[in-house]
């Protein structure tokens, strides 16, 4: 029972490893027991997210600087890698931003921008990466989406969000469809908006604007789901790892919802 959830010996990239939910997941792999490279756009980001996992848990995070959306560079990741890993087991998808516009003056220039970043991406490193995996008749492939891939928001802004995240699924369930005959399974996870250290300061910034401290703005936020609060970073590491590890070997083209609650009611 113990080795369905032990990643000794396997190996994974995380692309948006450099902070938020990327940097978490990419600790919580390592403390499973798997040898972890983490990536993003700026070195510098990527060498303090190593740091920081290395003083949380004392693992040693390789690291390695690429834009997902050239695929020239995901394919100098990928080689990047081999060399470090030896070979690649598992990729995870973590990368991506939000732009809030309402949809009656969204900036299309922006609105093109998301969906290369959020989408595009993730497309080219599945991919690429896929191609390795496919090779080795193995491979583990976690999508960061959102519960805004399944339900809207009630308030204007998300127009964009949505529709990526949205596309994210699917794209998910096609190349589960797709890779599964390689040996490859492919799902997403989709959290709730989280507090983050980035959205932490923005959360501060709300709070003050409302005349209540953070504390009390986060209950706030976190009154209308079930399970009565905000969600942290540690809350998607679970399903993530767990998607990573032999237990899930039979579940591919799914979205599991780390929400505390809100599809079940959105």
């Amino acid at each position: 029972m113990n080795k369905m959830f032990d990643l000794t010996g396997k190996t994974a990239v995380v692309i948006g490893g450099a902070g938020g939910l990327g940097q978490a997941i990419a600790q919580g792999l390592c403390q499973t027991g798997a040898k972890v490279m983490i990536s993003s756009r700026k070195e510098e980001s990527l060498k303090k997210a190593a740091a920081e996992i290395k003083e949380a848990c004392g693992a040693e995070v390789f690291y390695a600087a690429a834009d997902a959306i050239v695929e020239s560079q995901v394919e100098n990741l990928l080689a990047e890698a081999v060399k470090a890993l030896g070979k690649v087991d598992i990729l995870v998808n973590a990368q991506g931003f939000n732009k809030k516009m309402d949809a009656l003056e969204f900036d299309m220039s922006a609105f093109s921008e998301m969906l290369t970043a959020n989408v595009v991406s993730v497309m080219n490193t599945c991919k690429v990466f896929g191609k390795h995996m496919a090779s080795n008749g193995y491979g583990k492939i976690v999508n960061l989406s959102s519960v805004r891939g399944k339900i809207a928001t009630k308030t204007p802004g998300n127009a964009g969000y949505c529709t990526t995240k949205g596309a994210v699924d699917m794209l998910t369930k096609q190349l589960a469809s797709e890779f599964g005959p390689f040996g490859i399974t492919v799902n997403a996870i989709g959290p709730n908006i989280t507090a983050t250290p980035m959205m932490v300061s923005i959360f501060e910034k709300r709070a003050a604007d409302a005349g209540v401290d953070v504390d009390t703005y986060l209950k706030q936020q976190g009154a209308g789901i079930p399970m009565r609060r905000m969600a942290t970073p540690e809350d998607s590491v679970g399903a993530a790892v767990f998607l990573c590890c032999p237990a899930s070997d039979f579940v591919t083209g799914n979205i599991i919802y780390p929400d505390g609650g809100l599809t079940a009611i959105g």
